[in-house]
């Protein structure tokens, strides 16, 4: 099936864009430096259904880097997470700061992202 040009840029916009070589982009808010728990992440946090926050979770609703090292240390000790997970993550925040983790997520963040706030 052929379509013309404009049609094409009407119906398919980013596709068009993207075919005339035009730069994409995508920012980058959080690094996470488990693949694993990356990709578990991606898929469910849509809709939250069954969703089990992790480590980066509970890091992304610190204000102070103490309390991130706290977090991690508390799920170090009841084995949720490594020690060499653990070790990555502190170093992580050491080298690239509290917000390399991601935006902070603030009070009823998931109600809101569930389109229930």
């Amino acid at each position: 099936m052929r379509l013309e040009k404009e049609r094409l840029r009407k119906m398919f916009p980013n596709l068009a864009a993207e075919l005339d070589g035009k730069p994409m982009s995508v920012k980058i808010r959080s690094v996470r430096s488990d693949a694993e728990t990356a990709e578990k992440v991606g898929v469910s946090k849509e809709n939250f259904s069954g969703y089990n926050p992790d480590v980066i979770d509970f890091i992304r609703r610190c204000d102070t880097e103490k309390e991130a090292l706290k977090i991690i240390a508390f799920l170090e000790e009841r084995s949720e997470i490594s020690r060499e997970y653990g070790r990555r993550l502190r170093k992580q925040l050491k080298r690239k700061g509290l917000r390399s983790f991601g935006p902070k997520k603030e009070h009823d963040y998931y109600l809101k992202r569930a389109g229930y706030g």
